[in-house]
């Protein structure tokens, strides 16, 4: 199971693993330990859990790192509160993993909902291939930026040959776009 294949679902509790696609929506299975699967409709808010970010003073920081920092405190002794503890625990908690988060935009309920989340896979998810994805998505990250300087001089070459075409005054390529990229799908 990979870190992009868990979802939350708007008014459902705990996460769930996409099974599988159908026309018009998912197939998912709860990781309550029931195995119970569950289609979802075209209106069902699905929320893919590496999409999912906390708010910090300086920007974002993303759920995988959070967890991740979780995994590795709890090993050192950290107790994740479970849903049912007292609501003073769970700034404590928070401050514990994610120092400087914006405690004006992070409310109890993303608390109680980010350790009920942890507590949901702490047993059920393998977290070092979380870290291992992290690291092959931040190198290529990396070589994204470094390579970004030669993808803007063939776009600005692209867009010189589309100029000089429609200067050119051929009378089969007037009015229309010639040269242009189509995405395909």
């Amino acid at each position: 199971m990979e870190f992009k294949d868990i979802v939350a679902i708007a008014g459902m509790p705990g996460l769930y693993k996409i099974v599988g696609q159908r026309q018009n929506g998912l197939i998912v299975e709860a990781l309550d330990g029931t195995g119970k699967k569950i289609p979802t409709s075209p209106n069902t808010k699905v929320s893919i859990l590496s999409d999912i970010a906390m708010f910090t003073m300086e920007g974002e920081e993303k759920l995988a790192k959070i967890l991740l920092t979780i995994f590795d405190q709890s090993k050192n002794g950290l107790q994740v509160p479970d849903k049912k503890a007292n609501d003073d625990a769970f700034p404590q908690f928070i401050g514990k993993v994610l120092p400087n988060y914006d405690n004006e935009r992070i409310y109890l309920s993303d608390m109680k909902k980010l350790a009920n989340w942890y507590n949901i896979l702490k047993d059920q998810y393998d977290f070092e291939s979380l870290r291992k994805e992290l690291a092959d998505a931040e190198s290529a990250e990396n070589e994204d930026s470094a390579s970004d300087k030669p993808k803007v001089e063939v776009k600005a070459k692209a867009e010189k040959v589309i100029k000089n075409t429609n200067a050119k005054g051929d009378s089969k390529s007037k009015g229309k776009a010639v040269g242009t990229i189509r995405k395909m799908a």
